[in-house]
């Protein structure tokens, strides 16, 4: 005899136990008399062992070196910057994993509810500083990095910031674990580890953005722990067969299967030691390689199963344009979605409780529409697998799922074609048909015979391909919708979910106005400022840092000739601080004695950087036509631009080629040079932004009235006392209600004009020149190829002559307006440094500790839980 291999077993992975006792949600054994038993070997020897946190640094520096020597395998005589960094981080990393897994025990020892936070991006930014920051550190690291002949400065720039995002829906996500972590909140982060972020931004010598894979792997991440024995089986295609039985399970069987492996990021709390977690997960093969294929000489077939797998997370945000893209997109989705919901349902498990109460003990957030799968992937599992019956299983679902939407504009809210769905999951096909008819019968008995109203709220449009309406799918089987700006949650409840609001009643629907960190976004990106608020107020930074209200006590040194004069001295710094940047970077003098007005987001025409650049055309035309000493009274000013477009994005492409165009001929201008620069910096990230928001003296926030949902970035640059220039549109005009209108620049329509004008633009349109001579000014130096590339710019400016959408004609003339208000008020030095003050004391709202606590107390019901 001798042992038999199953020949068809060969090249897939071995089944194993997923999860063994070391893991998250697992808890020691007990004796008769209720005592925890120590698991193995001798409890003394074991106690010995396990270190604590290293604070002194004596201790800081042996485990550098300890680390160095080890884990690097490097010698005192061959360590570099890098080196160094990477090995200061792993013994930053030891503190945060020893208060992980106290925090991680606690959770499972008071078996309390959990909130699980689903997004797409999660937009985290550099971690060493923000880490030393939190843990209290900062400073005897630096002592330590010193005394072994480094800079911790040095250190901190050779991370790279991590792909994990884009935009604000990533940025506000990062803020969020960070809120919760430090107000010690259960709640964990679940999120796609992409290999490639989602792309590196550059500038080909004609001005176009170019796009290269971003490799911020290739160094290795120090700050993640990868869970090789986490993993989950994910399937795709098949076929999916109802039982006869009528209890409305299915079984889903064959297509491809794939491995979800977990990597986890531990997030720390702001002077607390509960360190919370974010999961990321992998896309693995479940079929190895084939060496079958590849004896044969079948090369590309051996590593098929492996490339189509990684594909899932290789890059963020795949070009949709493509047939490929919209299916890689949607495998995203799902993948991350499974694997995920399979874990929190292993954790609830190991509690001990019935399916039943899920929702008493998990409550999931889905940021956007992204997660929304979870919601028939949830059915599934407590259908199919937990046979839960369908009336109750849909009870538990919408009692667990929370869903914030974050768009009014009709063309973000995100569907996918039936036939795509049918081919790549369907079995959640034929759940989000029962969803439906089950739904509808519901809405057609409250409102009998309203045909239209059943066709308005269907989770399936009726096109040709039908589609699956993911925000509607995400409303349904919620139990709270919210907004994220009081002004953008009344839009959501009398646009377009007004007819749910209609069906459940408003008590379904909320508002949750965005915040962000002050730990990253002043404590950590300006430590001047810090410094000066934590002396003038005489209050510990970390009290006031966990209490932004307490800022309002610098509203009694407005008056103060000596704290403007340091306040002011704080915002020069920053200037300067940026200029060495982009002289070093990017090889580009800026005068730092000039207004910098800054705008950073990503590219969209409803954000406006077209208007913009427009308005800095137009202001270049009116220094040409001044004389040399009418000049000499216009204040210097210096505009920056950052952000990323869409690949697919033809029209945000090409204002990035104005921009940059614009730019070139306007900085190099002997008659204007010294009174108007332009910038554009590539490859936006958070490190570029904590760097660009500390030194803006006016920053620009100017979408079209009613279509920013919130936006974060206005925040940000108002906690670091730079000023406002925005229409009355999403946060604006909370900011503007905290920090007084005197203190904001505002210009534009309103919001309720807004449809209306449309209409006049397509049923009674007017020429440009009627509408704005100024512009149409503007628009004809464009064409003209004053900025080169003559009618390269067509597309892009037929979009305001023909239709404008974006209603720039419209409010250009005012926009041009503010511009001028705002050089009056600079003009004035004392009373903008007055404004300047009143501005970030009054930004106290605007924390997400307290945007944290509102989703804690009224929409998760979850409660802080302090690790001793």
């Amino acid at each position: 005899m001798t042992s038999v291999l199953d020949t068809a077993a060969i090249g897939k992975v071995p089944r194993r136990r997923r999860h063994v006792r070391t893991l998250t949600g697992y808890l020691p054994e007990k004796d008769s008399e209720g005592k925890e038993k120590w698991p193995r070997g001798e409890e003394k020897v074991w106690k010995d062992g396990l270190r604590g946190l290293d604070t002194g640094v004596p201790s800081i520096t042996k485990s550098i070196v300890n680390h160095v020597q080890t884990s690097l395998a490097r010698q005192p005589h061959e360590i570099d910057n890098l080196g160094a960094y990477q090995a200061a981080a792993l013994s930053v990393r030891d503190n945060l994993i020893i208060n992980w897994n106290d925090t991680q025990l606690h959770y499972s020892r008071t078996a309390g509810k959990r909130a699980y936070y689903l997004s797409l991006e999660f937009l985290m930014g550099r971690a060493l500083d923000n880490a030393l920051l939190n843990l209290g550190l900062k400073q005897q690291y630096t002592q330590g990095v010193d005394k072994l002949g480094f800079n911790m400065e040095d250190l901190l720039a050779q991370e790279r910031d991590a792909g994990l995002g884009n935009g604000g829906l990533g940025r506000l996500a990062a803020c969020y674990l960070d809120s919760s972590a430090s107000q010690e909140l259960p709640v964990w982060g679940y999120g796609l580890r992409y290999r490639y972020g989602i792309f590196q931004q550059l500038i080909s010598p004609d001005g176009q953005q170019l796009e290269a894979p971003d490799p911020w792997l290739e160094n290795s991440n120090p700050w993640e722990l990868p869970r090789i024995d986490v993993s989950y089986e994910v399937r795709f295609q098949g076929f999916s067969e109802r039982l006869s039985d009528g209890s409305g399970r299915a079984i889903w069987e064959g297509g491809q299967e794939v491995l979800a492996v977990a990597y986890d990021v531990p997030i720390p709390g702001c002077n607390t030691r509960n360190t919370n977690n974010l999961r990321l997960w992998e896309s693995k093969p479940k079929r190895g390689f084939d060496l079958n294929s590849f004896n044969a000489g079948d090369y590309e077939r051996a590593v098929e199963s492996s490339n189509s797998a990684a594909a899932i997370t290789s890059v963020l945000y795949p070009n949709d344009h493509t047939t490929f893209g919209k299916e890689l997109r949607l495998k995203q989705q799902y993948f991350w979605t499974a694997a995920s919901l399979a874990d929190i349902i292993r954790r609830f498990k190991n509690i001990g409780k019935p399916i039943t109460e899920f929702p008493q003990y998990v409550s999931i957030q889905l940021n956007d529409t992204h997660p929304t799968l979870a919601v028939p992937e949830l059915m599934r599992v407590l259908v199919d697998e937990e046979e839960v019956p369908w009336n109750a299983a849909w009870d538990i679902v919408t009692e667990t799922f929370f869903f914030t939407n974050h768009t009014v504009l009709p063309e973000a809210l995100e569907t996918w074609p039936v036939p795509l769905m049918q081919h790549l999951l369907p079995r959640h096909m034929q759940i989000i048909f029962d969803i439906n008819m089950s739904f509808l019968q519901s809405v057609e008995r409250k409102f009998p015979g309203d045909k239209e109203r059943l066709a308005r709220m269907s989770l399936i449009e009726e096109s040709i391909p039908q589609n699956v309406r993911m925000a509607h799918l995400a409303c349904i089987g919620s139990r709270k919708v919210n907004g994220v700006a009081e002004l953008h949650s009344e839009l959501v409840q009398t646009t377009i979910l007004k007819d749910f609001v209609d069906f459940y009643g408003v008590s379904k629907f909320g508002n949750v106005t965005n915040g962000i960190t002050p730990r990253r976004w002043l404590d950590q990106c300006n430590p001047g400022l810090s410094r000066l608020i934590t002396l003038t107020l005489d209050i510990e930074k970390s009290i006031w840092l966990k209490d932004l209200t307490k800022l309002e006590g610098l509203l009694d040194y407005v008056e103060d000739e000596d704290f403007r004069e340091d306040w002011a001295a704080v915002k020069q710094a920053n200037k300067e601080k940026l200029a060495h940047h982009m002289q070093v970077t990017l090889g580009l003098n800026v005068n730092t004695k000039a207004l910098f007005d800054v705008q950073i987001k990503r590219l969209h025409e409803y954000k406006r950087q077209t208007l913009n650049i427009l308005g800095v055309i137009h202001r270049y035309l009116k220094l040409k036509s001044m004389t040399p000493k009418e000049r000499k009274t216009v204040i210097p000013r210096n505009v920056f631009f950052a952000g990323k477009a869409a690949p697919g994005y033809y029209i945000a492409k090409l204002t990035i080629r104005l921009i940059v165009n614009v730019a070139r001929v306007v900085n190099s201008d002997p008659d204007t040079k010294d009174y108007l620069n332009v910038f554009f910096l590539p490859d936006y990230s958070v490190t570029l932004a904590e760097v660009l928001i500390p030194a803006s003296d006016i920053s620009q926030h100017i979408s079209t009235a009613g279509t920013e949902a919130s936006g974060t970035s206005n925040m940000k640059f108002c906690l670091n006392g730079g000023l406002l220039l925005g229409t009355v549109d999403g946060a604006n005009i909370e900011i503007a209600e905290e920090v007084g209108p005197s203190n904001v620049f505002f210009f534009g329509h309103l919001t309720p004009a807004v449809e209306d004008l449309r209409y006049q633009h397509v049923y009674h349109p007017v020429p440009v020149e009627q509408k704005s001579p100024a512009l149409a000014q503007v628009l004809d130096a464009v064409s003209s190829g004053l900025f080169g590339d003559r009618g390269v710019y067509e597309p892009l400016l037929n979009t305001i002559r023909q239709g404008d959408y974006y209603l720039i004609t419209e409010d250009f003339d005012s926009y041009i307006e503010a511009l001028r208000m705002v050089d009056e008020a600079y003009n004035d030095r004392t009373e903008w440094i007055k404004k300047s003050i009143r501005t970030t004391a009054k930004m106290g709202k605007f924390s997400s500790d307290r945007a944290i606590q509102d989703y804690a107390q009224e929409y998760w019901n979850i409660e802080s839980t302090k690790v001793k």
